[in-house]
């Protein structure tokens, strides 16, 4: 997937300005599957009139900047419908939380907590912005076909989500009632403490042999 064929699939709909599709399409309806940030979007509107997917047109405005708006071409929609039938490879999923969890033996349990804790907050405040996207409301046939597939979508990252959450505080509970494992440093200072009682017994009867 490509930035480019998302903002294709935006002006397939209607035409917009940079910043509409800024606001009104990555951030209030698919922030959770593919984020971009202004710049981006805009280095990506050039690329594509340079390659002759979209045009530029500048609409003026009497007491407000002029708007640059963006409009699809047929070249664009026969690349967009090309893009949409193409079969798409496994994401590689990077998970540095996992990793963390996988070498924390050797911290205490509070601190394993502690980010746990955090992510729980973060896929919480996800799960919170999944709710609040707004799906297309128009009546057409066309429009509810639509509705029925970002619906569908949508249901997954929800029990994405759903599922994270759940085993993050799983996760929490079971080391919370897990004793801490003792680390290496603590091994290694209760090797020393066991070899200095042993050699200080040892002194002691080298110098009370009748004891």
């Amino acid at each position: 997937m490509s930035l480019a064929h998302t903002i294709l699939g935006f002006l397939q709909q209607e035409e917009m300005t940079g910043y509409d599709l800024k606001i009104s399409c990555f951030d209030q309806c698919i922030a959770h599957l593919w984020p971009a940030d202004q710049a981006q979007i805009y280095r990506t509107l050039d690329k594509l009139v340079e390659q002759g997917f979209i045009t530029c047109s500048i609409k003026i405005q009497r007491d407000r900047p002029n708007r640059k708006v963006y409009s699809l071409t047929e070249t664009g929609k026969a690349e967009l419908i090309r893009w949409l039938q193409c079969p798409q490879p496994l994401p590689t999923v990077r998970e540095p939380l996992l990793v963390q969890l996988f070498f924390a033996a050797q911290l205490p349990n509070e601190v394993i907590i502690h980010l746990l804790k955090q992510q729980l907050a973060a896929h919480n405040k996800k799960m919170t912005e999944c709710g609040n996207i707004q799906l297309p409301t128009q009546g057409d046939e066309y429009a509810n076909r639509e509705q029925m597939m970002q619906k569908l979508v949508l249901e997954l990252v929800i029990k994405r989500e759903q599922t994270y959450i759940d085993w993050l505080k799983s996760t929490i509970d079971v080391i919370e009632q897990t004793s801490n494992y003792p680390t290496k440093a603590n091994l290694a200072a209760s090797s020393t403490s066991v070899a200095l009682e042993q050699l200080k017994s040892y002194v002691e009867k080298q110098n009370n042999p009748d004891n």
